[in-house]
């Protein structure tokens, strides 16, 4: 009995420590599944927010790239600006949430917006004008658009242009959602009545006003659309350009000197006050001076700002404007001291985001700079004649090749095109061959 107690003790010890190795054992290989699963869980976190991060900066980095002529010059608008900037740190991600599944399609396949997922910011739905064809041009554009892939895209009725008839409170409390270019929410209703109230001729909702006063008029209305880029510096299109029925042109336009590339003639002149003020600063260096004036030039405000309408009422009644950054003792003199009411014509809100919805519903409306992203001042003139003209033949606008040319027909010293976050030049480009290759227009291209 004595003789085998050891025995068992030993028996039981080894058994025990069996037991505290196998327990041990489970300790460690559970300790080991598990810190590789806290390692994973803690690096995904830190990805997911650089990823997020890194979208910010590239929004950032875009949102102080403003085209010149969007450029503030007031400190009115240093506060406007910044309260725009403020917009774009939403993030990429909300941005595109905010974006619909067809929007994605009108800029890959060039398809209307059906059902947009924010009314009150894209706003798929617009007034209707009834404005007939002046002309029973055998080759007009609206006629062969149906034939086309713009089809669908294409409204036939949409105000081009708006006029005394547009105001209502009605019409007010439905385009006050929308701000900008886009509609009357930066725009005060008593600025509106007073400003629209006087145009309230035919001269200011007939685009080609002049028409049926012409003794020699052809079948249709050919009109030349005339932008700024380098593509036209050498191109001798001048007489070209001056042979059509109607010059259309924007911004910073210099002329003299040029006439040989650009032509001399302006029958459309298209601009927002601030765009117009830029270029007086940035482009008066090589002769340009304010707006053409002829006996022939009409101007086409684009209102981005109540400071547009309050610029044309004044110009148009001239007197003196008391308020805002134009501000004077006398009247503005930048259309000519004879100017009348009937030069003057305004784009409707409605023309300029069924622009953006439909045909330049760019990538840009998925990130935070939406808010700033408008079509082009040179876009919206081009497609408004697109809406309007028989046949339209474009030039200097941007082609693919236009890394061979400088950013403007007048640059002094080459300047490269520079891209920036309020506008979409490379969507612009393709739209421009795309509408080209439809037959809808034809673009003056060099290869």
């Amino acid at each position: 009995m004595t003789g085998r107690l050891p025995s068992r003790l030993l028996l039981w010890f080894i058994g025990l420590l069996c037991v505290a190795l196998f327990t041990l054992f489970v300790v460690c290989v559970t300790t080991q599944i598990q810190v590789p699963w806290q390692g994973i869980s803690l690096q995904s976190f830190p990805i997911k927010q650089l990823r997020l991060f890194s979208d910010k900066i590239n929004t950032s980095s875009l949102e102080y790239q403003l085209s010149s002529e969007n450029e503030s010059d007031t400190s009115e608008e240093s506060e406007q600006n910044s309260l725009q900037k403020s917009d774009l740190q939403v993030s990429s991600e909300s941005g595109r949430r905010a974006t619909s599944d067809q929007a994605k399609s009108t800029t890959n396949h060039l398809k209307p917006v059906v059902k947009p997922t924010e009314p009150d910011f894209f706003g798929d739905r617009y007034a209707k004008d009834e404005v007939p064809s002046q002309t029973n041009c055998p080759k007009n554009i609206r006629k062969h658009v149906s034939q086309t892939l713009f089809a669908e895209m294409f409204l036939h009725d949409i105000p081009v242009l708006q006029w005394a008839k547009h105001f209502t409170p009605e019409e007010y409390q439905r385009l006050s959602r929308y701000f900008g270019a886009h509609g009357w929410g930066s725009v005060s209703s008593e600025v509106l009545n007073s400003s629209l109230g006087i145009l309230n001729t035919p001269a200011n909702r007939l685009m080609f006003d002049d028409w049926e006063k012409r003794a020699n008029r052809s079948e249709c209305i050919r009109c030349a659309v005339v932008g700024n880029g380098g593509i036209l510096n050498g191109s001798r299109k001048g007489e070209e350009i001056d042979g059509h029925d109607y010059v259309f042109r924007v911004n910073g336009a210099a002329l003299k000197g040029f006439e040989k590339d650009v032509g001399s003639r302006t029958s459309f002149y298209t601009f927002s006050t601030n765009t117009m003020r830029n270029s007086m600063r940035s482009y008066a260096g090589v002769g340009y001076r304010g707006p053409p004036i002829s006996k022939e030039t009409r101007y086409i405000f684009l209102p981005d700002h109540d400071r547009d309408y309050i610029l044309m009422k004044a110009a148009s009644t001239h007197t003196a404007i008391e308020t805002g950054p134009e501000r004077s003792k006398k009247p503005p003199t930048y259309f000519g001291e004879d100017v009348t009411v009937e030069k003057f014509k305004i784009y409707h809100p409605d023309f300029i985001r069924y622009l953006r919805n439909r045909f330049l519903h760019s990538h840009l409306l998925k990130t935070g700079a939406r808010r700033i992203y408008r079509p082009s001042t040179g876009a919206v003139m081009l497609l408004a004649a697109i809406h309007t003209c028989d046949q339209v033949d474009a030039y200097g606008f941007m082609t693919p090749d236009y890394t061979l040319y400088s950013d403007h027909y007048y640059d002094k010293t080459r300047h490269a095109v520079h891209f920036y976050a309020n506008h979409d030049m490379r969507m612009e480009m393709r739209l421009w061959q795309e509408l080209h290759k439809a037959g809808l227009m034809n673009l003056f291209m060099r290869q």
